[in-house]
């Protein structure tokens, strides 16, 4: 039976609590659980949807409620100063004397990684203050009021930011641990491999206490580093990326049968090509040497992708989409790159590094882009160090309370610091050129104007940067004056653009001055398709200059740099194939 609560409006339901303090009760976990946090002014209302959380989280979150702003600003203080962790705050929008989105935009004053959601009531989700609190970074989400038992949609937002605030922390169970120093390049590529896989996992400095205590307990205290131990007790000792993969029983090497398609690059494009590939029939091989999700999968909220009006992180959406590929019986190749692609009959046959080969009727080329290099000498050895190309994701929690720089005026450097910003003590964004509104999206512009701690400097550019073991300082330039100041800098985010990866495709692919692979009409440009090619037809949409070979995503000339133009890309490549498949 469904029961309905505040018909009549935010006057009617339940009446529970009195209104003010800790009136929520720890959870199984003890009285150092994270705490959920509900603001609303009416006891009512406040005990109805504090019921509901605590029903539905109370073996794990405490459940809290206050009656005021100034209230939940002390709480959240006092919970600060105590050690304690805040997970949700969760705010009543029509409060009597407080604005709800202006309380909500000061809790990360107290606790940075703390979620925010609007509570709303039907007829209020247009208001401009909540599109403006969007816009501005104040609050994470809004939802409406539950009026029901249960109220699923309400918990379906609860609940995916908890997830969300999850996959920013480390695991409780790790499938693996590893032990490194802790500003090596090799124990970054680790660290990232493993977040940007959502292998769950942790790291452990060789001179810390755990880490000793692990190395000690493995038998590995004189292995070379890094060490990794594994959730059932294998130890590996410096191994390389494809001897941690195949130790936790991820395919390396493809199968030596003859395959329908071969994607390469599980990027959104890749991705989505293997989710239409392999639903519709073709028997589909993914090859990906590095992580799922590409650069995408680096981001840690894409607002504006469709169907997530709360946004979505490139992790989750490539994990969706991966296990999606998988359910329709996409097979998988991790960790050697491709080093070649060449006609033989009708079949096109992939080179894989090691020496194997991919045997299929047809390629979607998705392999995206690499994050262009600085081209500073001084910051070469340095990275992995605290200098990192792409967003990093991983080293976010070890930004906490430290001085970082992001290198970058489009949407994924302005990603990146908004991510940061709610770990790091000030994020610098180091810019080119004199607006961020001429390569950014507008939401993104207007969530940094709005964060706090995040400050743009115009028309500069990094020239230089010192340390020892690990990034120091960093020299910056002003580019009208040629002045050059030095700063103290724990760790340096360069997102400055990228290069399609083709250097591995044959000279029978043509390409751009670029590198970018030349498409569809765009290869008519001279009046006559390429010298090479052979077909009686012209080429298809995204079909490349070899037959059969389609490119989709950021590594085709003239594409939009943009997930959902890759993803739509990369499913309509599958059409295509179909069509040149039946001989089209």
């Amino acid at each position: 039976m469904i029961k309905v609560f505040g018909a009549a409006g935010r006057g009617s339901g339940r009446a529970a609590g009195n209104g003010s303090g800790m009136t929520g009760e720890p959870g199984a976990r003890g009285d150092d659980a994270p705490v959920v946090l509900l603001v609303d002014d009416d006891p009512r209302t406040r005990g109805f949807v504090e019921g509901e959380l605590r029903k539905r989280y109370g073996s794990d979150y405490q459940v809290t409620g206050a009656g005021s702003g100034p209230e939940a600003l002390r709480l959240l203080a006092a919970l600060r100063d105590d050690g304690r962790s805040v997970a949700i705050v969760l705010a009543e929008y029509r409060m009597a004397g407080t604005a709800a989105t202006e309380l909500l935009g000061r809790v990360r004053e107290f606790h940075r990684t703390a979620k925010r959601i609007l509570l709303v009531d039907w007829g209020d989700r247009t208001p401009e203050p909540i599109v403006a609190a969007i816009a501005l970074g104040r609050i994470d989400a809004y939802v409406v009021r539950p009026t029901t038992v249960p109220d699923e949609p309400f918990h379906r937002v609860v609940t995916e930011m908890l997830q969300e605030l999850a996959r920013s922390r480390p695991p409780f169970f790790k499938v693996v641990r590893v032990v490194g120093e802790s500003w090596s390049a090799r124990s970054h590529e680790l660290r990232d491999l493993l977040s940007r896989n959502v292998i769950p996992s942790g790291f452990y400095p060789a001179d810390s206490d755990e880490g000793r205590a692990l190395l000690d307990q493995a038998g590995a205290a004189a292995a070379t580093l890094p060490v990794i131990i594994l959730f059932n007790g294998r130890v590996l000792e410096n191994p390389s990326n494809i001897e941690v993969a195949e130790a936790l029983g991820i395919r390396t090497r493809p199968g030596s049968g003859r395959y329908d398609l071969a994607v390469i690059g599980a990027g959104p494009a890749g991705l989505a090509a293997a989710v239409y590939g392999a639903s519709e029939g073709l028997s589909t091989v993914v090859l990906e040497p590095e992580a799922i999700g590409g650069q995408a999968g680096t981001s840690s909220r894409i607002r504006n992708y469709l169907g997530f009006p709360n946004g979505v992180s490139g992790e989750d959406l490539a994990v969706r989409a991966y296990t999606q590929a998988w359910n329709f019986g996409a097979e998988y190749v991790y960790g050697s790159p491709a080093t070649g692609l060449r006609a033989d009959g009708a079949d096109r046959v992939v080179t894989v590094a090691g020496g194997s080969e991919i045997r299929c009727r047809a390629v979607v080329v998705a392999t995206g882009m690499a994050y262009r290099r600085l081209g500073v000498p001084s910051l070469e050895a340095l990275t992995g160090i605290g200098v990192f190309y792409g967003a990093a994701t991983a080293e976010a929690i070890a930004m906490k309370d430290r001085e970082v720089f992001v290198v970058g005026g489009a949407n994924s450097a302005g990603q990146a610091a908004v991510h940061l910003a709610g770990y790091a003590a000030r994020v610098t964004m180091l810019v080119r050129g004199p607006s961020l509104a001429d390569s950014m999206s507008e939401y993104l512009v207007t969530q940094i104007a709005g964060t706090a701690n995040i400050v743009v400097r115009h028309g500069v550019e990094v020239v230089g940067g010192t340390g020892t073991g690990r990034l120091e300082s960093l020299a910056i330039g002003d580019r009208a004056s040629g002045a050059t100041r030095t700063v103290p800098a724990a760790a340096l985010f360069v997102l400055i653009g990228a290069e399609p990866r083709t250097q591995w495709l044959p000279d029978d692919i043509e390409r751009d001055r670029w590198g970018y692979v030349v498409t569809g009409t765009e290869l008519l440009a001279r009046g006559h398709p390429p010298d090479a090619w052979t077909p009686s037809r012209a080429p298809m949409l995204l079909e490349s200059s070899l037959p059969g070979v389609f490119a989709a995503g950021d590594v085709r000339r003239g594409s939009v740099k943009r997930v959902a133009s890759a993803v739509g890309e990369g499913s309509i490549a599958i059409r295509l194939v179909h069509d040149y498949l039946r001989g089209g």
